[in-house]
């Protein structure tokens, strides 16, 4: 059964609406994956802040040339079954989400994506994206850098402190 115009209209959209507030977008091709598969896949995604969403790439491609950011991106590559992976707080969560799925589920191939910028990205880069840490993660590592030499001072002071208290313990017990 075709979707009528308004369904479409309602659609493109709601990916306009995604597309506009998403700081990178995934896309890969989900061929011979189970119903099941994919429902498991988009509760991941669902926990981590990701949207799925499973569109038409014609429709995909009205959208990208209603965007201002991605109306002169490359469009060839929008072939065959794909779904789309979108977040609007974390860059890496989408390109991370896929991969980690994709290699426990051979069906699943990445494609490619497009960063918030407006710039396609192959497969190749993509799989580098998700290889990154999260957000969260990284501040937590800068976090960490910054706050190393206060314990290490810390660490120093403490240490002549007690060596100080335990020649003051021993000076009294004799």
């Amino acid at each position: 059964m075709a979707i009528s115009r308004d369904k479409k209209n309602e659609l493109v959209a709601d990916m306009s609406q995604l597309l506009a507030s998403s700081k990178t977008t995934v896309f890969a091709a989900y061929q011979g994956l189970s119903v099941k598969d994919i429902q498991v896949l988009r509760a991941k995604a669902r926990e981590n802040g990701v949207v799925i969403r499973v569109i038409k790439n014609r429709l995909v491609r009205v959208v990208l040339a209603g965007n201002p950011t991605y109306k002169d991106v490359d469009t060839s590559g929008l072939t065959g079954q794909l779904l789309y992976a979108t977040s609007a707080e974390d860059e890496v969560a989408p390109a991370k989400i896929l991969n980690d799925f994709a290699k426990t589920n051979d069906a699943l191939v990445i494609a490619g994506g497009f960063s918030g910028e407006g710039a396609l990205m192959s497969a190749d880069e993509v799989k580098s994206l998700a290889s990154l840490p999260s957000k969260s993660q990284l501040i937590g590592e800068v976090i960490a850098q910054l706050l190393s030499p206060v314990h290490d001072i810390t660490n120093a002071l403490s240490g002549n402190l007690h060596a100080l208290l335990d020649g003051v313990e021993a000076k009294a017990t004799s």
